[in-house]
């Protein structure tokens, strides 16, 4: 009895002592912040939690989205066994523990378990091919959480019997609720200066913004958390970086790189970063600008700026600004073209001006019975069977022959883009 009581007030202690985050992490579903396509009402993660129906799931996103928050909504809400562990730390040993155990309880008086892995990527082939016929027979239900891709680090056996919620960065919104509710359990006020510093500098990362926050109270002596307070909490000083600094700043990111001015380019890019823009807006940007921009100039700009994007994706920041700044710095070098861009552009525009008529008997669809009786396809000339690969026919409806609209510039790989296409207007088609 007096080891109980030791133990219980251990774990008080351990609860007035625990990081900010700890202590707020929700009970039941409705405590969760944030991940509204997951969570909200009628959304398919909050009726599967609710009804108490959650299968072996996986949860994946980036750190401080959630993962764990919502695994715990879980188990404030399921009449299963709930239990947990850490990839990190744990082993088959564990894991075979926890599974006899669960079949004790489904056997003893019919409970089941869910078992909440956490950074489930770091379980070995070995170590999650040990939980497979449990989560296959019913004895587990899994919820696993990770950073990476699932598809990459999870065996498929184990991911083809789980459904994937995927996690986004918190928004704004979520965040500010999350500051809310820390200061009110620390006791506590903030300028609202403070505030937004902290809701700037997140990252949609709830933990992180958490953390930093009960610093902040720390240094203020938990009586009112001021901006000198979050600074020191971040590390950093607070950056001007309005509604108009946002709209001035990319401006001047895009128009550095359209004109080919690679410091400019990092410059700006690193102004949004240390602002806390949303990284995911800016290599949306330059995936944009690659085809705007530069088009078909060099083709390769468009890889590069997907590739930043999808790295930004896969390992975060910090580390994707080097992705993002190989970028920046490829797309202003990179010669110049937004012809394709004006292609789209000028078509759309005649589309809608009315510059509409019928496709071309030749060019129709010919691969049903009776289409030859109609004429559709008998005089399509097959450009493989031409020594150019080119065939001198009519493209386009009757009454739009000779426009154009794609024109390439004498920028970089557009030049032999022109040379090839007044090749083949000029040469032998036959």
């Amino acid at each position: 009895m007096t080891g109980d009581l030791f133990a219980a007030a251990a774990e008080e202690q351990l609860k007035d002592r625990a990081p900010l985050a700890a202590r707020l992490r929700p009970r039941t579903i409705d405590d969760v912040v944030g991940q509204e396509h997951l969570v909200g009402d009628g959304r398919p993660f909050r009726m599967l939690v609710e009804t108490d129906r959650l299968t072996s799931a996986l949860l994946w996103g980036p750190p401080g989205t959630g993962k764990t928050t919502m695994a715990l909504a879980v188990a404030g809400t399921t009449a299963r066994a709930f239990e947990q562990l850490s990839a990190a730390m744990a082993g088959v040993k564990d894991v075979r523990e926890t599974i006899e155990r669960a079949r004790h309880r489904l056997g003893e008086r019919g409970q089941g378990t869910i078992l909440f892995l956490d950074e489930i990527h770091r379980f070995s082939k070995s170590q999650q091919d040990a939980l497979l016929p449990a989560v296959e027979d019913g004895t587990l239900t899994l919820i696993g959480a990770t950073t990476e891709n699932p598809f990459f680090e999870v065996n498929a056996p184990l991911r083809s019997r789980s459904t994937l919620f995927r996690l986004e960065p918190l928004g704004r919104d979520a965040i500010e609720v999350l500051v809310a509710r820390g200061l009110d359990a620390e006791a506590t006020t903030a300028d609202d200066e403070a505030i937004k510093l902290l809701v700037d500098r997140a990252g949609g990362d709830g933990r992180q913004v958490l953390t930093a926050l009960g610093v902040a109270c720390a240094l203020s002596s938990y009586t009112h958390v001021g901006l000198e307070h979050v600074e020191a909490a971040l590390g950093t000083s607070a950056l001007r970086y309005g509604r108009d600094d946002h709209y001035d700043v990319v401006s001047a990111f895009i128009k550095s790189m359209r004109g080919s001015d690679p410091d400019a380019a990092v410059y700006w890019l690193a102004r949004m970063l240390e602002a806390g823009e949303d990284a995911r807006f800016i290599a949306r940007r330059m995936v944009i600008f690659a085809s705007e921009d530069v088009g078909l100039a060099d083709s390769n700009a468009l890889q590069v700026a997907v590739a930043a994007a999808h790295a930004l994706e896969h390992v975060g920041l910090p580390e994707a600004q080097l992705n993002l700044s190989q970028a920046a710095i490829y797309l202003a070098t990179a010669p110049k073209s937004n012809r394709s861009a004006l292609a789209i552009w000028n078509a759309r525009q005649a589309v809608r001006d009315g510059a509409v008529g019928e496709v071309p008997p030749h060019l129709r669809d010919s691969h049903y019975q009776g289409a030859e009786s109609l004429g559709h396809g008998t005089d399509y000339e097959y450009p493989h069977d031409h020594v150019s690969g080119a065939v001198d026919q009519n493209y386009l409806p009757d009454n739009l022959v000779g426009q154009s609209w794609y024109v390439p510039s004498q920028h970089g790989d557009e030049r032999t883009i022109g040379e090839h296409m007044t090749t083949n207007e000029s040469g032998d088609k036959s």
